[in-house]
């Protein structure tokens, strides 16, 4: 099918992979991204897709051995697949002139980064990580806080980011070596809020590992705790873990003030704000979005402007490599240095979406990490 150029056009998508992100978040998104159009799904399971078909009104639903099929009749993917199929689907969409909006961790390796990164330039397609916060507000609210000065100069991050995922689980059934642990999963929201807080790439990390020899843990850590230090002497510590209660939170620590996000990372809830500065404390809401509509909106306009997307494979390269060397690190006991990185660009207020939240949908063979079925 031939592409289409119109600059009033809808991008047309597949939406590749329909675990438990897609159904809950990705799927319904489409409904509040006007410039977006759902048109096809890929799925293994053949009730998953028999079933989501349906539900969207979709005629075009494919196996993972159909993918080529898909790609002709698409403009784009949103890739919602395991870690460790990142690269390939990536690579293919590429090579058949469709444009990339991939689920993050990116990959798990830096050279498959690279390889998703070379494949889109090589063949003039867009390439985005799918870092839904960028494009919320309290989060993007958070970087004008450290960019402003209120809080003086800003010298440490904190972040502490939990959940319990269940045996059986895709998070912990797969090895680190396909992308599994809390790290891949979690983690890389604490790397990439640092990076995006303190707008500057680390140079050093040093981490610990841990695991209470429970059965569910036999494939990957129970949890990771890392110590990354920046330009300027500053430090950023976290703690992943797919062992403890729910947590996701951040604090930011300046010479003046301080802000606690919690909640920081998540799309089920807003965003709170815990500002102190002198003593005296404010907190700001910021009410749950549609994060994932943002995402398609802005990508979707990025594709038909010719825009690059921040943000880019580059960011999400960062991260990659900064877990590569975490793991490293924990290895080997010892500071992990990072080389310096090429100059790339950096979320800002002016990336905000706000699209409205949505009810939880129901899912079709698919489970949340903890084991509920929606």
């Amino acid at each position: 099918m031939k592409r289409r150029t119109s600059s009033t056009r809808k991008v047309r998508y597949a939406v590749v992979g329909l675990g438990h992100i897609a159904q809950v978040a990705v799927l319904p998104a489409f409904r509040n991204a006007s410039n977006s159009e759902l048109v096809a799904v890929v799925s293994g399971e053949s009730k998953k897709r028999e079933k989501l078909a349906k539900k969207y009104h979709l005629e075009h639903v494919y196996s993972y051995d159909q993918y080529d099929r898909a790609l002709s009749q698409v403009d784009a993917v949103y890739l919602a697949l395991p870690n460790h199929l990142h690269r390939e689907y990536a690579v293919r969409a590429a090579q058949a002139r469709a444009h990339v909006l991939c689920e993050k961790p990116m990959a798990v390796t830096e050279d498959d980064c690279q390889a998703m990164i070379d494949a889109a330039n090589e063949n003039g397609v867009k390439l985005m990580i799918a870092y839904r916060l960028h494009f919320e507000a309290g989060n993007l609210e958070a970087i004008r806080l450290a960019k402003s000065g209120k809080l003086g100069d800003v010298r440490i991050f904190t972040s502490e980011f939990a959940q319990q995922v269940t045996e059986g689980n895709l998070r912990v059934s797969e090895t680190i070596a396909r992308g599994g642990g809390p790290l891949y999963d979690m983690g890389v929201y604490c790397i990439n809020a640092a990076r995006y807080l303190f707008r500057t790439e680390p140079t050093a990390v040093f981490a610990l590992t841990a695991n209470n020899g429970e059965k569910r843990f036999r494939k990957v850590e129970e949890m990771t705790s890392v110590v990354m230090r920046f330009p300027e002497e500053r430090m950023a510590t976290f703690i992943c873990s797919f062992g403890a209660t729910d947590v996701s939170r951040y604090t930011l620590i300046g010479k003046k003030g301080l802000l606690v996000v919690d909640p920081a990372y998540e799309y089920a809830m807003g965003i709170k704000h815990q500002l102190t500065i002198g003593g005296r404390t404010k907190i700001s809401k910021f009410p749950k979005r549609d994060q994932f509509a943002a995402e398609l909106i802005y990508f979707s306009d990025c594709i038909v402007k010719n825009k690059e997307p921040e943000p880019s494979g580059l960011e999400g390269l960062a991260d990659v490599r900064i877990v590569q060397a975490i793991y490293e690190s924990a290895r080997t006991r010892r500071i992990v240095e990072l080389p310096e990185l090429p100059a790339k660009k950096r979320p800002t207020t002016r990336q905000e979406i706000q699209r409205p939240s949505h009810e939880k949908p129901t899912t079709v063979h698919a489970k949340s990490p903890s084991g509920e079925v929606a």
